[in-house]
């Protein structure tokens, strides 16, 4: 399969290019880092991702942006970073990436557990993500050609703790090459409409 990963530079980005690098040609993009430069918060970057790229298999989303704050100072300029980012942006990748698909190819989009799991400070967080699982199912019963998609929402990574445990106390961790698995799940496999919860 030709897979073309989009944040492949970050921790569960990583994890996910060595899981399917081993049976699959990955083409890497990211804003910063991979073998394409991408902004997927504009349709421009987005199309001319797809053009330089051509037809794939896969297309795999890693990457979004998200606020982290408390509610009573955050302000609409602030929720309007993980709706344009993370939200927006991956529901791009999937509207524009739909028509570089061949028959039969898939879109994994990313979430997380505060999708079901609020914590402070992350109602930005919780929505964009809770958003993202909704375009996914209903995506699922459209996509035509036989093409899927599905997302994997996994919890607080183990690598990750010393960043982010602080605000999620009490919570399992999981490695990021078990979260990868989940990807190669949705890749290979032959679900669609998922959402894959990797939380323990």
């Amino acid at each position: 399969m030709k897979v073309l990963l989009i944040g492949a530079s970050g921790v569960v980005g990583s994890a996910v290019l060595a899981e399917l690098a081993r049976r699959h040609e990955v083409l890497t993009a990211g804003r910063e880092h991979g073998e394409y430069r991408v902004d997927i918060t504009r349709d421009d970057s987005v199309e001319a991702l797809f053009k330089a790229v051509g037809a794939v298999d896969a297309i795999v989303s890693t990457a979004g942006s998200l606020f982290f704050g408390p509610l009573e100072t955050m302000r609409p300029a602030d929720f309007n970073i993980g709706l344009q980012n993370k939200l927006l942006g991956q529901v791009r990748l999937a509207l524009l990436g739909q028509h570089a698909l061949r028959d039969g190819g898939s879109i994994t989009l990313t979430t997380g557990i505060v999708a079901d799991e609020p914590i402070r400070q992350g109602a930005n967080a919780t929505a964009v993500n809770s958003a993202v699982e909704g375009f996914v199912r209903a995506a699922a019963i459209e996509l035509p050609r036989g093409a899927r998609i599905n997302a994997v929402n996994p919890t607080l990574l183990t690598e990750s703790v010393g960043v982010y445990g602080a605000v999620f106390p009490g919570f399992e961790t999981v490695p990021a090459a078990r979260v990868a698995l989940a990807y190669v799940r949705s890749v290979e496999g032959a679900q669609t409409g998922r959402v894959y919860r990797v939380w323990q």
